[in-house]
């Protein structure tokens, strides 16, 4: 049986992480270097709880409402949350604290907002800087040169914590041919650590879904966001 295509939640999570295991190896990188996101947009909590009997430990959320309320309903599990979703300004503050990472910070003005409301709750966000990396007219980020002209902006975000890039390739045939976009993440992550900026690492690559995730973890993927391959095809 092809787990991708049929089986149950914790068969196809099962599946996804050998696979991910194995991807490792084959990159020569340490096991457990890559974390796996599960993108539970329209999951119900009670298929996340599935996903969470078979050893899923971080959920990746689209939309903000619907995510307070699943992490309302799911208080006090053994879950971390990431914000994976285009977040707007204005409700910045309603992420501050309750989401680990944010996966998907596009402007400095949004940064700085964060900063803002991180502050005033008296916490400090940990944050990835979205790269766009296909330079598509539809996608948000930021174009790597702006980034590379941009970056000392974020060193003086005190209750900002800059971890990573993220990035999402433009559509491809296959995998293999989405590799150079995250080749190009990698080596802009590298030249970026080089700076020594304060309050900035690029420790974190979130890179690589359902479709690509192997050839990202080959390209230094440290965080692969998954839905599709592990609860199904979405219907919104």
């Amino acid at each position: 049986m092809d787990v991708q295509a049929g089986g149950s939640i914790g068969e196809r999570l099962r599946f996804i992480r050998e696979q991910i295991r194995r991807a490792e190896q084959a990159s020569s990188r340490a096991q457990g270097s890559v974390r796996l996101v599960a993108a539970t947009k329209t999951v119900s909590p009670e298929r996340i709880r599935e996903a969470m009997a078979a050893g899923l430990t971080i959920a990746g959320e689209n939309r903000l409402q619907e995510a307070l309320a699943k992490i309302d309903v799911l208080q006090g599990e053994p879950i971390a949350w990431h914000f994976i979703g285009q977040l707007q300004r204005r409700k910045a503050r309603s992420v501050i604290g309750v989401f680990e990472l944010i996966h998907s910070v596009d402007s400095v003005e949004l940064a700085q907002e964060i900063d803002r409301r991180a502050e005033a709750a008296g916490v400090r966000q940990e944050i990835l800087l979205e790269v766009n990396v296909g330079g598509e007219t539809t996608k948000a980020g930021f174009h790597p040169d702006e980034l590379r002209r941009t970056l000392p902006q974020f060193g003086i975000l005190e209750h900002v914590a800059v971890k990573g890039l993220m990035g999402i390739p433009p559509p491809v045939d296959v995998a293999e041919q989405a590799r150079p976009y995250f080749r190009a993440l990698r080596e802009l992550a590298c030249w970026l650590s080089q700076q020594a900026v304060p309050r900035i690492s690029m420790d974190e690559l979130s890179m690589g879904m359902s479709n690509d995730y192997q050839v990202a973890i080959e390209e230094g993927a440290t965080l692969v966001r998954v839905g599709t391959a592990i609860f199904g095809a979405r219907h919104v």
